[in-house]
């Protein structure tokens, strides 16, 4: 019997909308999503990379840095679509944020295992924070009340970001130290932040407030996807919606700027606006004009996205643990198979980047497997 995924992070079927309509685009949408984050996660060596498959150093923004939100714009859209009539059990919606939690857990601490610095928060752990909380909010106002959670969301962190005081720096302060959601971060995860920063978390504590914000801008898409009109209709919609959030992000970038590792109010709402914007673009191709067929890699990869995603970063570690000894110097498997296969033929920024291709292309072929085997695994 085939495993099926949750509709809330890699909905195998999303269900009908306006009658048997049925979003391709949406899986084409979250399968282009969750491509592009496994190829700006690993390339073939971090110190060459270019620029638009880096996150943004601090302030601004880059093409990796709208990955994320945009996984959690998918997961409200899915929401919508797939609690019609709020019809999921409090208890099924519990179970499901426990266990993508549990699973993010379990990728950072893979393979060391070293509870000490075990990092807590990260990107499952995010969305299935949001999706709990968002999917509770779905349940519990209308769209009126989504709306005001979504505007008391941003606003509310707005505020703490610029007058909650942080000792020792003061209050507004938005630079790596002396911002509070940092500050936060060091004294309540301590040693189980992100490795790479030790002190503080780009899925942090308060910065979640704004992230549920992005998830519920998703089932607001999910209202728009829902109402009886025609799609032509509904894509004008969305288009419309995505170019205004756009232009509120970018003018709210003058007093709190566009940062993805403060998820900041502004960068939630100018995300927000891209996703629309894009999504509605896919809509129009691939359900509007029929384009199926030109996007099936994507939604090969969107039916079983969080199962591609936690391959990927399984692999990742494998290839880094594995290390053997030849001539006094350890090599690991990574660097063993970067240096032979692309690091001895292209110039070092192409061969990361090919590197990083060629991982995404291997971990479509398993995606591909399980497609192929009816196989699509559900929470």
């Amino acid at each position: 019997m085939p495993h099926t995924f949750t509709e809330a992070t890699a909905s195998a079927d999303p269900p009908a909308v306006s009658g048997p309509e049925r979003l391709v685009s949406l899986d084409a949408f979250r399968g282009a999503t969750i491509a592009f984050m496994i190829l700006v996660n690993t390339p073939g060596d971090g110190r060459f990379v270019y620029a638009p498959l880096r996150h943004a150093e601090w302030h601004g923004w880059t093409p990796t840095d709208v990955v994320f939100p945009s996984f959690l714009w998918i997961v409200g859209v899915a929401m919508t679509l797939s609690m019609a009539a709020h019809v999921h059990p409090l208890r099924r919606i519990l179970r499901r944020a426990a266990i993508l939690f549990v699973l993010g857990v379990l990728v950072y601490v893979y393979p060391d295992f070293n509870l000490g610095t075990q990092r807590i928060l990260g990107v499952l752990q995010r969305i299935a924070l949001c999706y709990l909380i968002a999917a509770l909010i779905y349940r519990s106002s209308g769209i009126r009340g989504q709306l005001a959670w979504i505007a008391g969301l941003l606003t509310a962190y707005w505020l703490i970001m610029a007058f909650a005081p942080v000792p020792g720096y003061g209050s507004g302060r938005l630079d790596v130290e002396g911002n509070f959601a940092h500050y936060v971060d060091r004294i309540v995860l301590g040693s189980h932040n992100y490795r790479q920063t030790r002190t503080w978390d780009p899925e942090g504590i308060v910065s979640t407030l704004p992230a549920i914000a992005t998830t519920l801008f998703g089932i607001m898409a999910g209202h728009l996807l829902r109402l009886k009109r025609s799609l032509a209709e509904r894509t004008v919609w969305l288009f419309l919606i995505g170019n205004l959030l756009i232009a509120a992000g970018l003018l709210c970038d003058r007093w709190l700027p566009i940062n993805k590792k403060l998820w900041t109010s502004s960068f939630s709402l100018f995300m927000a606006g891209l996703d629309f914007v894009m999504f509605a673009i896919f809509l129009w191709l691939v359900d509007g004009q029929g384009y199926r067929r030109a996007v099936k890699p994507l939604v090969i990869f969107g039916k079983n996205a969080i199962v591609a995603y936690l391959a990927s970063e399984g692999l990742d570690e494998i290839f880094g643990w594995i290390h053997w000894t030849s001539g006094g110097h350890s090599t690991s498997l990574h660097e063993w198979l970067y240096g032979h296969a692309f690091a001895a033929f292209f110039s070092p920024f192409n061969a990361s980047m090919f590197y990083g291709i060629a991982y995404t292309l291997a971990i479509y072929l398993f995606a591909y497997g399980l497609y192929r085997r009816g196989r699509f695994v559900r929470i």
